[in-house]
């Protein structure tokens, strides 16, 4: 076309996706049907992804058969089950993998301190009382991963405690 002197109009190659809106700009429009979560948008109703950018796709996910069936088992329902990401996921996941390496560390610190033989965390009635009455008592290893795993890290924070009350 430009070689016969006529030129396209700026409009015409220009894309009809919204450039900036966000996830959490869908959300406060369409109101409750939709929630963010690490940057998607999702479906409340139907736990699917949707295009955030395109309006359209979001309107005609809204108007479609699949999500007026799946809104009213979901209304029908009393929980209210928000699908999640794998880094939300992750990340909770970590907190309890804290309070796990916490616990055991404690308890490899009690070991030390009452003079008790790692060994004995093996014995059966030991391993039922940690897991009946101790919370994540049941994820503390056996000793020889105790000895190989956790106790250099008990070691170095008593030595590290003794070097600063040194000073």
């Amino acid at each position: 076309m430009e070689r016969f002197g006529v030129k396209t109009t700026p409009s015409r190659n220009r894309s009809k996706t919204a450039l900036y809106v966000t996830p959490q700009d869908r959300v406060t429009e369409f109101g409750s049907d939709l929630h963010e979560e690490g940057g998607k948008l999702f479906c409340t109703s139907c736990n699917v992804v949707l295009n955030h950018v395109r309006k359209s796709a979001i309107n005609d996910h809204l108007k479609s058969k699949t999500h007026t069936k799946r809104k009213a088992e979901f209304e029908e329902q009393n929980t209210r089950k928000k699908q999640r990401t794998l880094t939300a996921s992750l990340q909770c996941n970590s907190t309890s993998q804290t309070e796990k390496t916490s616990v055991i560390q404690d308890f490899v610190k009690m070991c030390l301190e009452a003079n008790i033989p790692l060994e004995k965390a093996d014995h059966p009635s030991v391993r039922a009382f940690l897991s009946r009455h101790v919370k994540n008592g049941s994820s503390i290893p056996k000793s020889d991963q105790l000895r190989k795993a956790y106790l250099p890290d008990g070691y170095e924070n008593e030595n590290q405690l003794l070097n600063t009350e040194d000073r």
